[in-house]
């Protein structure tokens, strides 16, 4: 006899990103859930847009915008199956938020983060939005950070967006750590302050900090080109690592070793630019 009984010792923890899709599969959603999967998760994706890039203009981006229904649609949806009143043996408590792209979007998403009683929302802020009207982009950048930055519980800023969101200039190992603090003293979040292969050296270095523990995370580099991808697997693998239920700095720690095996293996194309490969610590 046969049983649909759920054996919750093996139910895998649940994670949602909330983020475009990106049509080569290097970044975006696409390399959020294999993230997810890679590191033992049940990966949801909410897509927010579409981004292709275009080959006949420099590979720049296209951006297509997601109906605001169907994006609310979709986190009722996700929501009811699995969040708190569901009744799943996992439940959803685990939000990672990348590219919104549109301060109506933003609007939608805090509301739903608001109501949904998340745990963790691990937020890869992504304050340049390629392909859109410089104005409409720095509206969209302030919308984010004055609506979804105050709901994050963890927060992975790159080099730019740290400098953006602290208001310091990063020249080197200390400045980052300096930006790590500010945007905890800012934000009440964890930071994963993203140094990568800008900063001068052998080694890509990161910064933690969560208020009372600051730690450098350092490998060293792969090439001195970023790699697409890299951003939101580390995102992704900080996500992953929380609903699993490790620590902040676990999670940073995990998702650093997991990112640089990714680069090390990493996916060459017709593009110019390589993709982070989530299979690379396999």
């Amino acid at each position: 006899m046969t049983s649909n009984a759920v054996d919750t010792q093996t139910t895998p923890a649940v994670a949602l990103t909330i983020a475009g899709s990106e049509a080569t599969g290097g970044a975006g959603a696409q390399a959020d859930l294999k993230t997810f999967q890679e590191l033992g998760v049940f990966g949801i994706v909410n897509l927010t847009c579409i981004v292709s890039f275009d080959p006949k203009d420099n590979w720049n981006h296209r951006f297509v915008p997601v109906d605001q229904q169907v994006i609310a649609d979709q986190l009722e949806a996700t929501t009811a199956a699995y969040g708190a009143g569901s009744g799943a043996p996992s439940v959803l408590d685990t939000v990672k938020i990348g590219m919104l792209g549109s301060p109506d979007t933003i609007s939608t998403v805090a509301t739903a983060l608001s109501e949904g009683a998340f745990r963790n929302v691990v937020l890869d802020p992504v304050l340049i939005c390629k392909g859109q009207e410089p104005g409409h982009a720095l509206d969209t950048d302030q919308a984010l950070k004055a609506q979804i930055l105050p709901l994050a519980t963890f927060v992975t800023p790159n080099h730019f967006e740290a400098e953006s969101l602290s208001g310091l200039e990063i020249t080197d190992v200390e400045s980052l750590k300096a930006a790590a603090v500010r945007i905890h003293e800012l934000s009440g979040a964890a930071v994963l302050a993203k140094g990568g292969v800008r900063l001068a050296g052998p080694d890509a270095v990161d910064v933690f900090y969560d208020g009372e523990t600051l730690e450098v995370l350092s490998a060293p580099k792969v090439g001195d080109v970023a790699v697409s991808g890299a951003g939101c697997s580390l995102a992704a693998a900080v996500t992953a690592e929380l609903a699993k239920g490790n620590a902040p700095l676990e999670a940073a720690r995990a998702a650093k070793d997991f990112v640089t095996a990714g680069i090390r293996n990493r996916v060459a194309s017709g593009a110019p630019f390589d993709a982070l490969w989530q299979g690379g610590p396999r």
